[in-house]
């Protein structure tokens, strides 16, 4: 199983922006500190904002920071609300199942319960939890990590 790209950048956002909590974050300064596309952050970023995880503000001086303290923001259900299909496999689908074979096949149930025990060990895991040690990181992103302070309703 894969996580789609749009879930891993997701999380580096939400990684990126956990290291800086005090000071807005534009895209095209995360898109450089990760090598990545700043379309495609446009988008996750937009989707983000959309589900209240982090806030954006527009103009000169716009950008965006957590809406949410770190150790607040679940990995699972982050990963939930980010995939748009946790389908592994045809049969997981009721309307687009061909498989002939899915009325006796015991593999959907099997999956299931792999694709739930993946979720559930996210679910163990918060933002705070997977930024590890916040220097080091920032210190791989050219950022100064300034973790610990208050995450919305900040000046930036």
């Amino acid at each position: 199983m894969q996580l789609t790209q749009f879930s891993d950048y997701s999380l580096r956002v939400l990684i990126y922006l956990g290291l800086r909590p005090d000071a807005l974050a534009t895209i095209e300064e995360i898109a450089s500190a990760y090598g990545i596309s700043e379309s495609h952050l446009t988008k996750v970023a937009h989707r983000l904002g959309r589900l209240g995880i982090i806030e954006t503000v527009r103009g000169r001086h716009g950008g965006m920071r957590l809406q949410i303290p770190p150790a607040e923001i679940n990995i699972g259900a982050t990963i939930r609300q980010m995939e748009t299909n946790l389908v592994l496999v045809e049969c997981f689908n009721p309307d687009h199942n061909t498989c002939p074979i899915a009325p006796a096949c015991a593999l959907a149930g099997v999956l299931d319960e792999a694709l739930q025990a993946f979720l559930n060990v996210l679910d163990q895991y918060s933002l705070a939890d997977v930024m590890g040690n916040p220097k080091s990181l920032g210190g791989l992103l050219g950022v100064a990590a300034r973790v610990g302070r208050p995450a919305a309703g900040t000046p930036g």
